[in-house]
C-alpha cells in the first residue's frame, strides 16, 4: 500500500466531514437564495457556517466570504483591494517565492498596467521587512505576502510588515492557505486586510475556500448585479462543501496543538536518519514541524520523487501547481540556489495518517539514496521521458 507524505498538496477527506456533506446535500438541498422555506434552511446553515469560521478567525462574521478554493480566494482578495486602494498608485509588492495562483494574478496584473517589485528570500527563507521597506513607494497601494511558504515551511513576518503597510497606507493580502490549521493565524488575520484558506488542505472538501475580506475594506464588486456572497463572486453556493469545510476547520484547529507536538516528533524521527550525511543532503529549517523541504545533492528531484514511488512512497518535488512545468522551485531560486542545485529538491508532508514506522521508512530509503552515486544513463534512461529537458 502506497504510504503518503504529500500533504502540503491535498488531505484526505475527514470523515465526520463527509458525512455531514452528504447529510447536508441530501437533506438541505436548498439554494441559498431561494426565498421559501427549504431555501431559508440552507441560507441558516450558510449564516451558522460564517459565524463559526470567524470564531476560528477571530474575526467579524462579516467578512467571511466562501469561494471555490485558495486560488480563487487569492484573485478575489487581491482585486478586492486593488478596487479599494487608499490612496492613487499602480506598484504592488510581492514575494518572488508566491503560490503560482498568486504569482499569475501578478503577471496579469503587469499586463493591466501595474508594475510589480519580487522580492526575495533570506538565506533562512524569509521577507525582509526591511526589503519591504526598502521596496515601498509613494505609488505603493498593495503588499501581498504568502503566511507559509508552502515548500520549506518559513514563516513570513506579517505582523511586521502590516505595521509597516498601515504606516504607508498600503493594503496588504496573505496567502494563508498552508498555514491554517497547521499553525494558529488569529494574529495573523487581526493585521491583514485579506487572506485565502482552502479547504482540502486541512481535511475539508475540494472546491471549497475562503476569502476573509476585513469589513473596514471598501472593495467594489467585480461583477456588478452578482447576488450571491454579497457580490464578491458569482455562482450558487456550495453549502454542503461549506458546512463541511467548516466542521474540517473546527477540528483541526481545536486538534492543532497536540498535532503540532506529534508532527514534531516525526520530524525528528526523520532528520535523524541524516544526522551524518551532512556533505550529501541539505534539509531547509521549517516552522511547520509536518513540511520539510531538501535536496539530496546530485539527485534530481523528479528522480527521487519516482524512485519513491517505485517503493511506495508518495512524496513531491514542490507545489502541485507549479509540478511537471520541469522549472526548478520557485522557492530555491528565492534563497539563492540555481541551477542543477535547484532541480534536487523534493518534499516531505506529514499529516494524520502517518505513522512513526512510515516516517522510519521513508527517512531510511531516502537516506540510502543520498549515499548512491549521482545519476547516471541507466536513471536518464528509465525516466527518460520525465526527466526531458532537465
Amino acid at each position: 500500500m502506497m504510504k503518503y507524505f504529500d500533504y502540503a498538496a491535498s488531505s484526505p477527506l475527514d470523515q465526520e466531514a463527509a458525512e455531514l456533506y452528504v447529510k447536508a446535500a441530501t437533506e438541505y438541498y436548498g439554494n441559498s437564495q431561494s426565498l421559501h422555506d427549504i431555501g431559508y434552511q440552507a441560507t441558516t446553515l450558510l449564516e451558522n457556517a460564517r459565524t463559526e469560521i470567524a470564531k476560528l478567525f477571530a474575526v467579524e462574521a462579516d467578512g467571511i466570504f466562501f469561494t471555490s478554493g485558495g486560488s480563487e480566494s487569492n484573485l478575489l482578495g487581491i482585486r478586492a483591494l486593488l478596487s479599494a486602494k487608499l490612496k492613487e498608485g499602480r506598484h504592488i509588492i510581492t514575494g518572488i517565492a508566491e503560490h503560482d495562483s498568486v504569482y499569475l494574478v501578478m503577471k496579469m496584473l503587469e499586463k493591466e498596467g501595474y508594475e510589480v517589485t519580487y522580492l526575495p528570500f533570506n538565506s533562512e527563507g524569509r521577507i525582509e521587512v526591511a526589503a519591504v521597506e526598502e521596496a515601498m513607494r509613494d505609488d505603493t497601494i498593495l503588499v501581498s505576502i504568502q503566511h507559509t511558504n508552502p515548500e520549506i515551511g518559513t514563516l513570513q513576518p506579517i505582523k511586521e510588515i502590516s505595521s509597516l503597510c498601515k504606516k504607508n497606507q498600503v493594503l496588504l493580502h496573505s496567502d494563508c492557505v498552508q498555514s491554517f490549521g497547521k499553525t494558529p493565524i488569529q494574529e495573523i488575520a487581526a493585521a491583514v486586510d485579506t487572506l485565502s484558506i482552502s479547504g482540502h488542505k486541512f481535511y475539508g472538501p475540494k472546491g471549497t475556500g475562503i476569502a476573509y475580506v476585513n469589513p473596514r475594506v471598501a472593495w467594489r464588486p467585480q461583477i456588478e448585479g452578482v447576488a450571491h456572497e454579497k457580490g464578491l463572486r458569482a455562482g450558487t453556493v456550495n453549502v454542503p462543501g461549506i458546512l463541511a469545510m467548516t466542521l474540517a476547520a473546527q477540528k483541526a484547529v481545536s486538534g492543532l496543538d497536540e498535532e503540532m507536538n506529534r508532527l514534531s516528533i516525526l520530524r525528528d524521527v526523520f532528520t535523524n536518519h541524516f544526522t551524518f550525511l551532512g556533505n550529501e543532503v541539505t534539509i531547509y529549517p521549517s516552522q511547520l514541524p509536518g513540511l520539510i523541504g531538501m535536496r539530496l545533492h546530485d539527485h534530481e528531484g523528479q528522480w527521487v520523487m519516482l524512485e519513491c514511488n517505485r517503493r511506495g512512497f508518495a512524496i513531491s518535488t514542490g507545489t502541485a501547481c507549479h509540478i511537471g512545468l520541469l522549472a526548478p522551485s520557485k522557492t530555491m531560486a528565492a534563497i539563492g540556489v540555481t541551477g542543477k542545485a535547484a532541480k534536487e529538491f523534493i518534499r516531505i508532508s506529514f499529516g494524520r495518517q502517518t505513522t512513526e514506522e512510515d516516517v522510519h521508512s521513508l527517512g531510511e530509503f531516502l537516506a540510502e539514496l543520498a549515499q548512491q552515486p549521482e545519476i547516471n544513463e541507466l536513471h536518464r534512461l528509465r525516466y527518460g521521458t520525465i526527466l526531458k529537458g532537465s
